[in-house]
């Protein structure tokens, strides 16, 4: 398997691409030659990425009561998870929080809103506060994760400063209806193509251990090399008590990094942002995500759940080597 891996590896060093027959039999690969993936994955990630980690920092920005049912998520009225619900937060207070996260280090900030989409009014308001952050630090990029939208709504944001829109696919089109009905697959693909009109930047990604199979892994990963978005969000099942998939089982922390490592191979050149659960699920694995293809990250808080601090997240990259 060892000599698989490393003809395997030289072929993407040479720019040709992995078919999807060959990561399943990646991702089906036993312990024995994990360490030799994660290791070959991490020098694909040093040749087209360099030795560069992005660290993005995420709001939520507007708490609770969406009327979509995605299983895993603590924010939909329909579960009862006991989280803080609250409206759209002022301008002032997203300065305020976009401030913070500049100071301590990050080099995004995204602005995350529960529900399908925003009104007009709330569109407004955070238009405010996106361009007071953009001329206060114009260094810092903006993100948002607002749902569904339009393009006219799109460009306004754009005209606004932001940078980056993230919108999830979520997971393999076959698997999408047993963890969300109120909406589609295509309703995702539709919005991302919106975005992409508006000319915004486009993160995507979803969530892997939610029952889905390695073919379906590898087919995902696919799907998003066909939309070619600029950064892909890699989320690992983090169950919220109280949610559909409240009771499901963790990952194994190595079946996660294998996930990592061939995700590297099918999408060399992409951004890989390592996003939530990574602390609940690879615990004091986490470092070797960094040298198994990753090279972005969500610092501090999620949405409803407990990140890492700042500086532990710096401290560990520095001591990787990495530079930020």
């Amino acid at each position: 398997m060892r000599k698989y891996i490393e003809e395997l590896s030289g072929k993407v060093l040479r720019k040709e691409p992995v078919s999807k027959e060959e990561a399943i039999r990646l991702l089906d690969l036993d312990k024995s030659g994990l360490f030799y993936l994660f290791a070959s994955a991490n020098n694909i990630r040093q040749y087209f990425r360099g030795n560069k980690v992005s660290l993005c920092a995420i709001t939520n920005a507007k708490s609770g009561n969406c009327s979509e049912d995605c299983k895993f998520c603590a924010q939909s009225a329909r579960h009862n998870t006991n989280i803080e619900i609250y409206p759209l937060l002022t301008p002032e207070e997203m300065f305020k929080r976009a401030k913070a996260a500049y100071q301590a280090g990050a080099h995004r900030f995204c602005f995350v809103t529960s529900g399908a989409k925003l009104s007009d009014a709330e569109l407004v308001n955070l238009c405010l506060g996106i361009s007071r952050i953009k001329k206060e630090f114009p260094l810092l990029k903006l993100d948002s994760s607002l749902g569904k939208i339009d393009l006219m709504r799109a460009k306004k944001l754009k005209d606004a400063g932001l940078d980056r829109y993230n919108h999830n696919i979520e997971t393999h089109p076959d698997f999408f209806s047993k963890i969300c009905t109120t909406h589609s697959f295509s309703d995702r693909l539709a919005t991302i193509e919106i975005l992409k009109k508006a000319g915004l930047e486009v993160c995507s990604g979803g969530i892997f251990g939610m029952g889905e199979t390695n073919q379906q892994r590898v087919e995902f990963a696919f799907i998003l090399k066909d939309l070619d978005v600029d950064s892909v969000a890699l989320n690992f099942l983090n169950p919220v008590s109280g949610t559909g998939l409240g009771k499901a089982a963790t990952l194994p922390a190595l079946e996660i990094l294998k996930i990592v490592a061939v995700l590297r191979f099918i999408l060399p050149e992409k951004e890989l942002r390592l996003c939530g659960g990574r602390q609940k699920n690879l615990r004091q694995l986490q470092a070797l995500a960094f040298v198994s293809g990753i090279d972005a990250a969500i610092t501090g808080d999620y949405l409803t759940t407990k990140g890492s601090p700042y500086q532990d997240d710096l401290e560990m990259l520095s001591d990787l080597g990495f530079s930020l």
